[in-house]
């Protein structure tokens, strides 16, 4: 705990004798500037118009030509795991997130929540005087933690800011998201009939935040970490934004990719001499497509270029809003991307990403009728690898792996009262854990040793302040390793070594291959075999980092396996779920796994007349779930497959007072049969052809249908107008082990690409 501050006054008998004392107010500095760092999902080297493409990013590019692009600066190739190295300053290993804040292993370097010894920069610069607020995705909490039963440690508000509102989970529904103000979840302020879309959303709290603060305390700087879930999956922005992309990617990604590749040339974002990297395994050149293909992926394509575009105009709001209230000059910005390209499409890219993590390849041929619905709230869409693999260029691989696709990153800085090369590019290697201590060494803060009683980890991370006035000057940064499922790298004086791996094969079999990256931007020349005393030294050094950063035990698994739902302190720590409505939305993570088993459900309530209908329990949205409500006196419940609809209505009508309304779900191999039950009487009966073994990424609710309805057969929320007592839930058949594991295959495939 920090000590009180010792009285400097003089206390006497009366106020005649006595002398007033106040503490200092607490502020780094009179003329500290204001810190707002920008972070995007997903987005690749090359997808800002700065950094090459032909997506009109206008305000980045603005940000850009007025401050500095960095051209190697790395992240850990996965989302937690560069989210925690940001707000720490120290490598993810070291701080628990190896992989997504989905998992806990049971070894450090794998908690899903970063330790107290390792102090935010939100928490350093709030005990300085600062106000501190976070924006958008957090994915920095255990999920099984992340609902409003807590405990509430690892949530935004405990751990440095003073306010947050967006989202906990590693994505959201852009149209129909799953929000939390502060501590609590709450609904979307509009619906998308009404125009609503979450980037808006954020960029307006994010106003709301400082304008309260510039209005009342003027004098008091701020913090700003504003996360958008773009450009991560799903690709859903209003439809203007993704009209006017119609015909630019139609030539393929060969000939964007090469394009890209050119301006890069052009802008100096890559070396002169620079190589395209050959195509990623896989990825079929676009003349081998079919015609279905190539309209699929154009549309695909289509919706993430409007997607970025459409946020970027919101951050050329909040540019706006900074100007009008004087803020601008005096305002350092950090915009960045927490990994490379997202590999999650597949090779053709998919609609509904849920169909994949459901065994459900999506036909192409099939979607030809539907492709005006992408970017839409009728799809969960992701773009195919060789549309990754242009964001990435002229890099190799993807978001997760260790090679430059996965890890190299674009970061701008800008700074109006203090950068004075406008324009300016820094070739100086750097990595994300090197953000916090830029922003401490600006603010003349010294990293504390100690935090609430908690001795501090040393910080890693290297300031890259030193660069902002001295293009030339030969980085600062020692070796940097990297490891993300077992996939490995390290970087030490230019040189780095890299290998990629295939999850359940040996580590010792991986091929590890050597690069000069001063020489060879794009990783195109493997040195391994004319410089294997060069490889040996950089493959030793990896070993020797791993060890001090906490890195081992290596771990292919990205951490799924005992992780335990069962483990101490897990809402599934039983097979018996109970609500005592009313409650607020759950995530999906908390909710019961009802996938790929059989189940009842039962719902005590009390109608006082045959109009008291409403939704009983909910989860899913309009692409997939499943709701069990009232409707006209009839119990029903709607198993949405996909937009498929399996619906079964009770013969009898719900009896007015009290009664135990359920439904019973069987499984047999993968199909299925739902049962209604009214006071324990079987009331209709339906057979599925498909059971779901991952409902949806969203979550579940009692009494209502609070985001993207599951049927359409109401409007949502559709309430329950009666009184719900108890709901129960429980999982009623048990699964032979290896069925178990691999549905865990199969959740663990759905939690990677929720990152």
């Amino acid at each position: 705990m920090s000590k009180p501050e010792k009285f400097q006054g003089v206390i006497g008998r009366t106020m005649a004798d006595s002398k007033p004392w106040w503490p200092e107010a607490k502020r780094s500095k009179a003329d500290g500037p204001n810190v707002v760092v920008i972070l995007f999902d997903d987005t690749g080297f090359s997808h800002f118009g700065c950094y090459g493409s032909n997506i009109e990013t206008p305000n980045i590019d603005r940000l850009a030509a007025g401050g500095l692009r960095f051209t190697s600066f790395h992240t850990t190739a996965l989302c937690s795991p560069t989210r925690a190295c940001l707000m720490t300053g120290r490598n993810h290993h070291t701080v628990g997130m190896r992989a997504i804040a989905n998992f806990n292993t049971g070894f450090p370097n794998m908690r899903g929540c970063i330790p107290p010894n390792a102090a935010t920069v939100a928490e350093i610069l709030r005990d300085e005087g600062y106000a501190t607020y976070a924006v958008g995705k957090w994915h920095l909490t255990p999920m099984v933690e992340a609902s409003v039963a807590g405990p509430f440690d690892n949530w935004p508000l405990q751990r440095g800011f003073e306010r947050f509102y967006g989202f906990m989970q590693g994505e959201t529904d852009q149209f129909h998201p799953e929000l939390t103000y502060d501590n609590h979840p709450v609904d979307p302020p509009a619906t998308h009939e009404e125009g609503y879309h979450v980037s808006e959303d954020l960029v307006d709290k994010s106003m709301d935040f400082i304008r309260d603060l510039k209005s009342v305390r003027p004098d008091r700087p701020f913090f700003l970490y504003l996360a958008f879930g773009a450009t991560h999956s799903p690709h859903q922005a209003p439809k203007e934004f993704i009209d006017k992309y119609r015909g630019r990617f139609d030539a393929g990604w060969d000939v964007v990719r090469e394009e890209w590749y050119k301006r890069q040339l052009e802008l100096g974002v890559i070396p002169p001499g620079t190589d395209l990297a050959p195509r990623n395994p896989g990825v079929k050149a676009w003349d081998e497509l079919t015609e279905s293909e190539q309209r699929f992926a154009i549309k695909l394509q289509e919706a993430f270029a409007g997607f970025l575009d459409h946020t970027d105009h919101q951050i050329g709001r909040l540019m706006t809003f900074l100007e009008q209230v004087g803020e601008m000059d005096n305002t350092v910005i950090f915009l960045l991307s927490d990994n490379g390209a997202s590999q999650e499409g597949q090779a053709t890219g998919v609609m509904d990403e849920f169909k994949y993590f459901n065994g459900l390849p999506e036909d192409v041929e099939s979607l030809q009728d539907r492709l005006d619905e992408i970017g839409g709230p009728h799809s969960h869409s992701n773009y195919p690898w060789g549309w990754a693999m242009a964001g990435n260029s002229p890099n190799k691989w993807y978001k997760q792996n260790t090679f430059g696709g996965g890890v190299r990153d674009p970061l701008i800085v800008h700074w109006p009262n203090r950068i004075k090369d406008k324009g300016g590019i820094r070739n100086q290697f750097h990595h994300v854990s090197d953000v916090m201590p830029t922003i401490l060494e600006i603010l003349d803060i010294e990293p504390p040793t100690t935090h609430r009683g908690q001795a501090q980890i040393p910080i890693t991370g290297t300031s890259m302040k030193y660069a902002f006035d001295a293009a030339d000057a030969p980085t600062q940064k020692g070796p940097q390793y990297f490891e993300m499922a077992g996939h490995r790298g390290i970087w030490a004086g230019g040189w780095k070594a890299v290998t990629h791996h295939e999850a359940g094969t040996p580590f010792n079999d991986n091929e590890w291959e050597l690069y000069n990256l001063d020489e060879d931007f794009s990783e195109c020349h493997n040195l391994a075999d004319t410089h294997p005393e060069k490889l040996r030294e950089m493959i030793d050094l990896w070993w020797t980092e791993a060890g001090r950063h906490g890195v081992l035990p290596l771990d292919d698994r990205m951490g799924l396996f005992g992780s335990g739902n069962t483990r101490p302190g897990s809402p599934h720590a039983t097979r018996h779920y109970e609500y005592y409505p009313p409650i607020s939305h759950l995530p999906a993570e908390v909710a019961p796994p009802v996938g790929s088993r059989s189940w009842i459900m039962t719902a005590e309530v009390e109608r006082a007349t045959a109009e008291d209908d409403g939704v009983l329990v909910a989860q899913g949205t309009q692409n997939c779930g499943y709701s069990l409500y009232i409707k006209d006196g009839r119990l029903v419940f709607d198993y949405n497959v996909f937009t498929t609809h399996n619906v079964v209505r009770s013969k009898e009508q719900v009896p007015v007072g009290s009664s135990k309304l359920g439904v019973k779900f069987q499984r047999q191999d993968n199909k299925g049969t739902i049962t209604l039950l009214i006071d324990d009487r079987e009331n209709g009966t339906i057979a599925v052809p498909y059971v779901l073994r991952m409902i949806s990424s969203t979550g579940i609710d009692v009494g209502r249908d609070s985001l993207s309805p599951v049927t359409d057969d109401y409007e949502a929320p559709f309430p329950f107008k009666g009184v719900i007592r108890k709901v129960v839930v429980d999982l009623i058949r048990y699964r032979p082990p290896g069925e178990a594991q691999e549905e865990e295959k199969v959740r663990l495939r759905a939690e990677m690409a929720r990152q």
